[in-house]
């Protein structure tokens, strides 16, 4: 199956990013981060943080599914089966190397971050004090390392997984493409929700893991499609 960087999904794609980061930095300005966790918890924390189907269904329940389903993709990757065998070998590895430079980029920022989670703020029964993820470098006298939402990016990551058949010249192809961009996208927003009414993130974490993931599939898939121009130019001459 052939794809090609520059399509009309692409363009779209670029246009949805920005709209996203827009919205999102709007959001981040706005405080709303803060306003909407004091809706859901209070100074006893928050009801729903060890609720069982939260805490063990959609977050380590979650988290072993994504585990499973990432294997399999670099199992599909060496060994195709399925539709893995409309991909070409650069495509499945382009798939593979995107998920996996996305997991990393997200961790590599939590890393660094020094923004406690939610439920560790003393409005929430914590000892944390609120300060913007943007104030790098400024202790909130939390744990730190929650921004962005790591779990959300069990489902974020797989962005790069229908990037090959959104990008294709087929039509089938493409409509396959956005129906895995759809499940992604929703599964994504599902997991950050149900950690943001455990008051494990603010809902700005999910948007910017969101945001981290799409950015890096994308980089990806250009890096991976100068590479096969390059490679049939070379061949053409």
């Amino acid at each position: 199956m052939h794809s090609t960087h520059r399509h009309p999904h692409t363009i779209a794609s670029l246009w949805l990013w920005g709209t996203l980061l827009v919205l999102t930095l709007v959001w981040d300005a706005s405080g709303y981060d803060l306003s909407a966790m004091t809706w859901l918890g209070g100074p006893q924390g928050f009801a729903w943080r060890d609720h069982w189907w939260l805490s063990s269904v959609m977050h380590t329940g979650a988290k072993q599914l994504a585990v499973l389903i990432y294997l399999g993709v670099l199992a599909m990757t060496v060994w195709p089966q399925g539709i893995w065998r409309q991909l070409q070998r650069r495509q499945r590895w382009e798939i593979a190397a995107g998920i996996t430079l996305s997991l990393l980029a997200v961790t590599a920022i939590k890393r660094i971050s020094l923004t406690s989670c939610p439920w560790e703020l003393q409005d929430f029964g914590g000892v944390a004090s609120y300060v913007s993820h943007w104030l790098w470098g400024v202790s909130d006298g939390g744990s730190g390392s929650c921004f962005p939402g790591g779990h959300a990016s069990g489902a974020f990551a797989f962005m790069a997984l229908s990037l090959p058949w959104l990008t294709s010249t087929d039509n089938d192809q493409q409509g396959l493409g956005r129906a895995m961009t759809g499940v992604i996208v929703l599964s994504g927003l599902v997991l950050g929700l149900s950690q943001t009414l455990r008051g494990a993130h603010y809902p700005s974490h999910t948007a910017w893991t969101a945001l981290v993931c799409a950015a890096t599939a994308w980089a990806n898939h250009g890096l991976f499609a100068g590479w096969r121009i390059k490679r049939e130019l070379s061949i053409d001459r």
